[in-house]
């Protein structure tokens, strides 16, 4: 990595700090702010995490596209002024039109960002301190996303419209200052679209289809990001209350506990995977996430003691976030090492396409399960976690030694004499 490039992953990293930051001081509590504060009740709350997906959406398909053709910095600085006009229209919206077409805008900047940044990450590094850089990425914005929480949690007031005001416009702020921040940023030349052969614009997407590794692996994804992340807010926390007799305060420590993990764990756990296969460690989360699940199912179907059930609630969420640490160096790297020259910012939207769709899937078949049919929750997760370890290891079979192996590739060439190269994506 050179000076210009080291430079310019610093700047990506503060900005991935501040944006998670923001988002952590209002996201906790825009159901309140919404159905309580504004008094639009539960329905409109509920539109407005819907509009979030749907923005999202509806923007990721063609934010790849626009990645590709101009770059990701000046898609990223758009994302992020259509986000600082979202955050601060909701804080002022005083109707349920004005808040779901200032969440629509909020949701569609949001969504931009992850693959935007990602690509930039991508472009500032190298196959050797891709995992790493990635993993820092994904520290910093649990990081940030846990502070902004705990700072906003003391400056709320749930009777007083003005405190939650000052929320959204702290994150309009956050957004705006990340727009300076990134001004800075002095990205190195990356290949663009007009470099690939002519025609591979119109097929970007018939090109991504026509991956099967790349296929695989978003089928992979969805399941991941169902089976987990989908769960977190929704299924799992309804659940905990309903099947576990768990209360909110010990639903706040399983929360905290699950960031408490990523960020203790990050960069213990890079040590570990960066010498693994890259199937084989996903493979790893899968059934780590069965045995989470097992937990669960002890929690709320046991016969344990309250505090037995909370110990082991609080247990399944640290032991999600331990798969989640062990996620970020592998599957991002992964993404990109799949693409096309020039092709980054398209894959990584694709993906970024499909963890929005598993998140939108995923409360609405979790919830539903999570708070009445307990037994049929805990072992319909804990089946899609086995399916997780089954996917990745039919991806592996397709995927490079470079792909799968990186540090292995690189040994093999400087063993020959030569200099490491960029890893070939498959072919389809």
């Amino acid at each position: 990595m050179t000076r210009a490039m080291g430079a310019a992953m610093r700047r990506i990293h503060v900005g991935n700090a501040l944006s998670a930051f923001g988002l952590g001081f209002t996201v906790p509590y825009l159901y309140v702010y919404v159905a309580q504060v504004r008094g639009l009740g539960s329905m409109t709350a509920g539109l407005v995490l819907a509009v979030f997906a749907v923005a999202a959406l509806i923007v990721l398909p063609f934010a790849g596209r626009a990645i590709v053709r101009r770059g990701p910095l000046p898609v990223l600085i758009a994302a992020l002024v259509t986000a600082a006009v979202g955050a601060l229209s909701l804080g002022l919206a005083g109707d349920a039109a004005a808040v779901l077409a200032a969440a629509g805008a909020l949701g569609a900047g949001q969504a931009v960002m992850q693959p935007a940044l990602a690509t930039m990450i991508v472009d500032c590094s190298s196959a050797e301190t891709r995992s790493r850089a990635f993993a820092m990425q994904f520290f910093l914005q649990n990081l940030g996303l846990g502070v902004g929480g705990l700072i906003g949690g003391h400056l709320v007031d749930a009777t007083r419209v003005s405190s939650f005001t000052l929320l959204f416009s702290i994150e309009a702020a956050m957004f705006l200052l990340l727009v300076v921040v990134m001004a800075t940023v002095r990205m190195p030349r990356a290949p663009r679209v007009e470099d690939a052969p002519r025609g591979a614009a119109k097929g970007s997407w018939k090109q991504l289809l026509g991956n099967r590794a790349m296929v695989q692996l978003c089928v992979l994804g969805f399941v991941l990001f169902f089976a987990c992340y989908g769960q977190f807010e929704s299924g799992l926390s309804a659940y905990g209350v309903e099947a576990a007799g768990i209360s909110t305060s010990a639903l706040g420590t399983a929360l905290a506990a699950n960031t408490a993990m990523i960020v203790v764990a990050q960069f213990a756990v890079l040590k570990f995977v960066e010498r693994r296969r890259r199937s084989r460690v996903i493979a790893g989360v899968g059934l780590i996430w069965a045995v989470a699940w097992v937990t669960a199912g002890f929690a709320g179907l046991g016969h344990g003691s309250q505090e037995m059930a909370t110990a082991a609630f609080v247990s399944t969420y640290a032991l999600f976030g331990l798969g989640e640490a062990m996620l970020s160096p592998t599957v991002a790297p992964l993404v990109a090492d799949l693409a096309p020259s020039g092709m980054a910012g398209q894959y990584n939207s694709a993906f970024a396409l499909v963890k929005q769709l598993a998140l939108a899937v995923g409360p609405a078949v979790g919830g539903p399960m999570g708070a009445s049919l307990h037994a049929p929750y805990v072992v319909t997760f804990l089946l899609f976690s086995l399916g997780i370890s089954v996917l990745a290891l039919r991806l592996g079979r397709r995927l490079t030694v470079a792909q799968d192996q990186p540090w292995q590739a690189r040994n093999r060439v400087v063993a020959r004499g030569g200099a490491a190269a960029e890893p070939v994506a498959a072919e389809a």
